[in-house]
């Protein structure tokens, strides 16, 4: 096959969807890598690595991508007609993270011109032969690290405990709401640097978990259960605002609060209030990586570091794993060749083969095929936009 990798165009975007490394390992199973110009330089891989490892680079020309049979992106959200996807050749497969969930549906309307096939990275199922694929745990990961160092960078004062001959510096007070993949990472990224880190999620499964990175779990009378795919349930709005109630005294003592609660297609559920926030110390820092829809806190501006009146400064990040592309690059390209070569051994690209639509990794990441809609969700969306 003839694998296309695209430069990314979307804002604040700087992963690449393959790194060299990965292109040499696919090379070697005989399929032909064209990479487009630039492709990984936000990420820090040249032109030459890409040579080096068996690529083809290509100008950034019109129709560049019109002979290539698949196209592995990271989150192009350019599918305009003058887009490098409107020149694709009918029946062409692309790989990405196309949020059937959350972006807007005309951007579809190309690719289903095109009569393309689609599958979307982000709706991989939580089963344990997929672990290998499953790109929103990989960036969780390191939206959970960079918003334990942003906490430190922006909180005024030390978070370990200093013993010194000038006197002792007590830690710093850690608080995150939400202990899945991010929230988990956060928590021993912020213990290690010596903070008192205290996490909260309506799951009581995750309890050994967060204890076994050094912090302590916080007891609510606040319960869920997790979904099928690892997240926890929507609380009845009664129950939320006991949550928002009981929350309130643990979000006014902590220096640092990172928030992770999210909701697959919905709004991010509300967690500090701005009264919360008011009762908060001065230098005091809130990092809320549900800003991508919308927030867990209720003064975040998505895309913006603000600093409240009294003095807590609010860092909503978009897009955060790109702040560490070149890791973020690296293990999104190992997820999707972890998805090729799962592709590739039910026959992607053998003539006369077709994929098993009964397989589970296969039905629920293909989201368009040959001009259909497959995806539930996406095809009400679609069809709301329409009439």
């Amino acid at each position: 096959m003839l694998i296309a990798v695209p430069r990314e165009r979307g804002p604040r975007e700087r992963r690449v969807s393959l790194v060299p490394e990965t292109v040499a390992r696919i090379t070697k199973m005989n399929h032909r890598v064209l990479v487009e110009e630039g492709a990984g330089m936000a990420s820090g891989f040249s032109d030459q690595q890409y040579r080096d490892a068996g690529a083809e680079v290509a100008r950034s020309e019109q129709g560049w991508m019109k002979s290539v049979d698949l196209v592995v992106t990271v989150q192009n959200t350019d599918f305009s007609p003058t887009s490098p996807f409107a020149f694709l050749r009918e029946e062409a497969y692309i790989i990405g993270m196309l949020g059937p969930l959350s972006s807007p549906p005309e951007m579809y309307e190309v690719l289903l011109r095109n009569k393309l096939t689609a599958f979307s990275m982000d709706v991989m199922p939580r089963i344990s032969r997929a672990q290998s694929m499953d790109v929103l745990s990989s960036m969780s990961t390191i939206a959970g690290y960079r918003a334990a160092i942003i906490g430190a960078e922006q909180l005024p004062r030390l978070f370990p405990l200093l013993m010194t001959a000038a006197g002792t510096i007590t830690p710093a007070h850690v608080l995150v709401l939400g202990a899945g993949v991010a929230g988990l990472q956060a928590i021993a990224t912020t213990h290690r640097l010596g903070a008192i880190v205290r996490a909260f999620d309506t799951r009581p499964v995750v309890r050994e978990q967060v204890e076994s990175l050094g912090a302590s779990f916080l007891t609510l009378e606040i319960q869920t259960q997790q979904t099928t795919e690892g997240y926890a349930q929507a609380l009845a709005e009664d129950i939320h605002q006991q949550e928002i109630n009981l929350l309130s005294k643990p979000v006014s003592e902590a220096d640092v609060v990172i928030t992770t609660a999210l909701i697959p297609g919905k709004p991010a559920p509300l967690l500090v209030t701005k009264e919360m926030v008011s009762s908060m110390r001065a230098g005091s820092v809130i990092v809320d990586l549900a800003a991508e829809t919308g927030g867990n806190c209720e003064l975040s501006q998505p895309g913006q570091r603000i600093v409240t009146d009294n003095g807590v400064t609010i860092d909503a990040p978009l897009n955060i794993a790109s702040q560490l592309a070149p890791h973020a690059s690296q293990l999104y390209s190992r997820n999707v060749l972890n998805f090729l070569n799962h592709l590739f051994a039910m026959g992607l690209g053998e003539e006369g083969k077709d994929l098993d639509v009964n397989d589970e990794i296969v039905s629920r990441t293909m989201i368009l095929r040959g001009g259909k809609v497959l995806h539930e969700v996406l095809a009400q969306r679609m069809e709301q936009v329409r009439s």
